[in-house]
């Protein structure tokens, strides 16, 4: 029943091993010129005929692009493992891959992802075959980057000294790579791989800013290429097709289009600031929802946006920057630090508030699954995860001090996790407090139909998303101080829907006792309800 083994091994060899096509194979001293067209050798003492020069100048560009690209990989690499090891992520591999310092956006992008999906393999045969040893350990992610690139990429020729050290060792990691294949009985490399659960892809979302351009615009010059359709929940919002790339697109690099998840959108939208207003981003960066904040209020008004990291600071100023409004200051500092009662924020009217979490909710789109963490299967019950109490107990201390504002008239409460702890409970546990302070909750969206857990009354005034709806897994909670809730209801029934919305979904503002059961309905049938 069985493969007898000597086959075995030798369908393994087939499929491990590959020609070899590296442009110095076969072209050392010695070696037999190539043979001519009638198939034979040109005389030894004849040199061969020379390369077209296009050729060679594309060949060498090829291999500095593959050189720096390996270099950009390992630096972002090195973020990403350090920051799992630590459970102190300095950002997703999209934000660090897509951050300005990085000029091949797509090679990098492409070399990270693979290496981390190749990453045991990659150790184990490094190990066995004696090429990490101490002396390399201070290139170890350059040298799990170029080994995969080497093995399983483009193998192009070496041209730096981790490239020529693979390129040393090439044969005995192929032969570490074949006894781990028969160790294993597989057949192939990818046989090794552990298999994840295929995802849905998602639409790709743009938030139009309306800051340098209009939407109408940008319409018009997608529409040559991409099949464009307007979102309608979110004001200047398009939807693309999966897998569309607008990365390197000018209006993205200009800042008249932002790539932006729909679910993180409607943060800003359910906070609904006025032109004029003063608002407070509590932990602004990387600075997306804060430039929305800003095109919502028209550029008119001041927005206070605060980081407690200096490097997401930066970040947050570059994206501010990009976007071109001239209404926010930056504070690099903790937000938590800034008094309440102190006169500068006495007319502060809206604070938006998305603290740090776990990130539950975007875990497919910041390629979680591919860290070693994950693999390892190092992910706790939520419940009783330490990470997520400490995280749950800073934010219900941000809450509550964005509520303590006097003047405050709106915070909006968001995370990108799909965890009750950070979620329901956090804003379960303030409601005491914000009803003493004349507030209570409101409902962002009401045409939407996915709202929260129920595991206290008044959980159907807040807003789910989740991927079943083909967005990422966010949470909206909207407070508004009584007072203000009464004045605006004549002309702002629909709290946290802008009025280009309201208009086209007017029939939709009254709630009856029918629409809440069925929310209820949506919302026990949701991930939660499984």
């Amino acid at each position: 029943m069985g493969q007898p083994a000597a086959q075995h091994q030798q369908s393994v060899q087939h499929r491990v091993t590959r020609p070899r096509h590296d442009a110095n194979s076969g072209a050392g001293r010695g070696a037999m010129p190539p043979p001519s067209k009638n198939g034979r050798h040109a005389p030894a003492g004849r040199p061969p005929p020379a390369q077209p020069r296009r050729r060679m100048a594309s060949r060498d560009a090829a291999e500095r692009a593959a050189f720096f690209a390996r270099r950009e990989a390992a630096a972002v690499l090195r973020r990403v493992l350090r920051g799992d090891a630590s459970r102190r992520a300095a950002g997703s591999i999209k934000s660090l891959v897509y951050s300005p310092s990085v000029r091949n956006k797509r090679a990098t992008f492409a070399l990270v992802c693979q290496t981390l999906k190749y990453l045991p393999i990659l150790k184990e045969v490094l190990a066995s075959s004696g090429v990490l040893t101490s002396k390399w350990k201070k290139q170890e992610e350059l040298i799990y980057v170029t080994a995969y690139d080497i093995l399983f990429g483009q193998e192009t020729a070496a041209s730096g000294s981790v490239e020529q050290l693979i390129m040393l060792h090439k044969d005995t990691i192929m032969d570490a790579l074949e006894k781990m294949c028969l160790r294993r009985k597989v057949h192939s490399v990818e046989d090794l791989v552990s298999k994840k659960s295929t995802v849905k892809p998602k639409p790709r979302f743009l938030r139009v800013n309306t800051l340098r351009t209009t939407t109408d615009s940008v319409i018009e010059e997608l529409n040559k290429i991409h099949k464009v359709d307007k979102d309608d929940v979110v004001p200047d919002m398009l939807v693309l097709l999966p897998g569309t790339d607008l990365h390197n697109h000018h209006l993205v690099t200009d800042g008249k289009v932002f790539l932006q998840g729909k679910a993180s959108c409607m943060v800003a939208v359910a906070l609904c600031p006025k032109p004029g207003w003063k608002v407070i981003d509590a932990c602004a960066a990387p600075g997306n929802k804060t430039v929305h904040l800003a095109a919502l209020m028209n550029g008119e008004g001041s927005i206070i946006a605060c980081e407690l990291n200096k490097e997401r600071t930066k970040t947050l100023q570059h994206t501010i920057q990009r976007s071109g409004a001239n209404n926010i200051e930056t504070i690099n500092g903790d937000f938590l630090d800034i008094d309440s009662n102190d006169p500068s924020y006495a007319e502060v009217r809206a604070i938006l508030l998305d603290p740090s979490c776990s990130g539950s909710g975007i875990s497919t789109e910041r390629l979680d699954h591919l860290l070693p963490s994950h693999s390892r299967g190092d992910q706790d019950d939520a419940s009783t995860s330490s990470r997520i109490r400490k995280l749950s107990a800073f934010q219900r201390k941000a809450l509550s001090h964005a509520l303590s504002f006097p003047s405050v008239e709106r915070v909006v409460y968001s995370t990108c996790s799909i965890h009750q702890a950070e979620n329901e409970d956090v804003v379960n546990s303030v409601l005491p407090l914000a009803s003493s302070l004349g507030f209570e909750l409101a409902t962002p969206f009401p045409q939407w139909c996915r709202r929260g857990l129920p595991v206290f009354e008044g959980s159907e005034h807040l807003l789910r998303t989740d991927p079943e709806d083909g967005l990422e897994g966010f949470f909206i909670a909207l407070f508004v101080r009584k007072a203000a809730a009464d004045a605006a209801k004549p002309s702002n029934g629909g709290l946290g829907v802008s009025k280009q919305v309201r208009r086209r979904r007017s029939g939709l503002m009254a709630f009856s006792s029918l629409r809440l059961s069925r929310m209820m309905l949506c919302s026990t049938r949701g991930v939660w309800g499984r």
